[in-house]
């Protein structure tokens, strides 16, 4: 098992990666824990939950299931009204923790009912997509989307631990495994050039899911994004950097209808927007933004986004969490490894996706 740990003002808690993790999530239970709450969907609950029964069944504790639908829209109030009803009838109380296991909505919605039932209960994150497991996971971010915006509702809010077992990834389809890496190389782009090019050149092990490779970029996904979070826990500055291509993704997202693209495919589009924008404003190297080009699309994230028209699209991406004063802010990187924000011109906003829409 490898161990990342993750050191914020307000928690510190291990990410424990390895195979197997499944079979002993038993130890992560907290000793004083009064009863165990699985939130899942019936998708993963038809893989996992009778094995994560049995290894949570070693405590002796109560163990109660909330299965939700599955699906981004399913991010929703009326999803978290479900869970607050279930924990009610049944009576959990604050001593009890509640697991997530699943994808990032899972994982979001779980841990947003977490921070505020009973004013905060513990959860643990046990993750089931690649994507969940290098980003949506980690960092303690939790939220339920609205009509009008993404995750726009929601809190900072540790886990107690973060529990990845890659053998789960075995059973994603290509789909899901492509939106994972558009997190993983992500990570390269703003913060570790050589991580970068690792990913450039172990692309086909990770797309087959080779073990050591696929650990070893989970790993260091998590390292990377540990040490954002642990410098900005609450995203007033550093941590949004994170953020690189995700103010063009969610807008695609919200604009197409939540589950049309998954999250991944999304972002993997709007690195390559992000990139385009970055090229225009910092003058980048025109090897950088074929280079990202290349990359996503052997992942095999789209790398055209789709045609709402200009002012649609401003008005998507004006919803979003690091505008201010009703202007957009973007992630933009001026070299691969660094990562930097800024407000552009609308020209260049324009141009940008003159360059990358159908």
């Amino acid at each position: 098992m490898k161990v990342v740990n993750v050191d914020v003002p307000s928690a510190s808690y291990p990410i424990n990666i390895g195979q197997g993790r499944l079979d002993h999530l038993d130890m992560a239970i907290p000793s004083d824990a009064t009863s165990v709450v699985i939130v899942t969907n019936p998708k993963v609950a038809g893989l996992y939950l009778s094995r994560v029964k049995v290894s949570l069944q070693k405590t002796g504790l109560p163990i109660f299931v909330i299965e939700l639908p599955d699906g981004e829209i399913y991010k929703s109030w009326e999803s978290l009204n479900k869970i607050f009803d279930i924990l009610l009838i049944n009576k959990i109380d604050r001593q009890s923790v509640l697991l997530a296991l699943g994808g990032g909505v899972i994982g979001d919605i779980t841990g947003f009912a977490a921070s505020v039932y009973m004013r905060g209960i513990r959860f643990i994150q046990v993750p089931t997509t690649l994507l969940a497991q290098v980003d949506s996971s980690v960092g303690g971010k939790t939220a339920i989307n609205h009509p009008l915006g993404k995750n726009m509702i929601g809190s900072f809010y540790q886990p107690n631990s973060v529990e990845v077992d890659v053998d789960v990834l075995d059973t994603l389809d290509l789909r899901e495994v492509s939106a994972g890496l558009s997190e993983v190389i992500k990570y390269g782009l703003i913060l570790d050039s050589n991580f970068w090019e690792w990913c450039e050149n172990n692309i086909q092990d990770l797309l087959s899911l080779k073990k050591s490779s696929i650990e070893y970029a989970i790993k260091r996904s998590c390292e990377l994004k540990a040490y954002v979070v642990g410098k900005d826990e609450k995203e007033s500055g550093l941590r949004a950097i994170l953020n690189l291509g995700h103010t063009f993704g969610h807008a695609i997202e919200s604009g197409l209808g939540y589950g049309k693209w998954l999250h991944g495919e999304a972002v993997g589009c709007g690195l390559i927007q992000a990139i385009v924008l970055s090229s225009l404003v910092f003058d980048l190297d025109k090897t950088v933004l074929n280079r990202v080009k290349l990359l996503v699309s052997k992942i095999g994230c789209p790398v055209i986004a789709p045609d709402f028209g200009f002012d649609k699209w401003i008005d998507l991406m004006l919803v979003d969490k690091k505008n201010t004063q009703g202007n957009i802010r973007f992630v933009l990187i001026d070299r691969i490894g660094h990562a930097l924000i800024k407000q552009v011109s609308e020209n260049e906003i324009r141009t940008t996706l003159e360059k990358t829409i159908k």
